[in-house]
């Protein structure tokens, strides 16, 4: 197909009866317009290169539209999604390793993440952590320099007499 104008061969791509515009995954809104691996990127917890990583287990092709992919092929995503260990993902790839409360591996995702990313930023204030005072202070955690950037509030300037 030779088209001049880009958003007219879009267009008709997705002239299908079968095509969705919005899919819902893992309590997520997920745009069916954008290649596959680009549109699982909206699910908090995926990212580029663990939703590559997902579609190659589960034998996607990666140029199809999200809005393109049957019902049976979502399923393997979302399976493949929650238990990456049962498809031989590494331990590496996943965003939660060796977890303080059980020692497990998993990957968080959605809502799971926020409540996480709470629980642990509460643990290290409650262990006096220098990491959770800092947070706790509202500073910087990662060892920038705190002298002029990162300045927040009512700006003071120089008094004259």
């Amino acid at each position: 197909m030779v088209c001049i104008n880009k958003n007219l061969q879009k267009s008709l791509v997705f002239q299908s009866s079968v095509f969705q515009h919005i899919l819902r995954l893992l309590n997520t809104n997920v745009d069916g317009r954008q290649k596959v691996i680009f549109a699982l990127t909206q699910i908090k917890g995926v990212g580029r290169r663990y939703a590559s990583l997902v579609c190659k287990k589960a034998d996607i092709d990666t140029n199809k539209r999200a809005g393109e992919l049957t019902t049976d092929e979502l399923e393997r995503i979302v399976t493949i999604i929650q238990n990456p260990l049962a498809y031989k993902i590494p331990t590496w790839f996943l965003n939660s390793q060796r977890a303080i409360v059980d020692g497990k591996n998993s990957q968080v995702l959605a809502n799971q993440l926020d409540n996480k990313l709470r629980e642990d930023l509460e643990r290290l204030k409650k262990i006096r952590a220098h990491r959770g005072l800092r947070h706790f202070w509202g500073l910087r955690v990662r060892g920038q320099h705190t002298k002029t950037t990162g300045r927040k509030g009512k700006t003071v300037g120089v008094s004259r007499k």
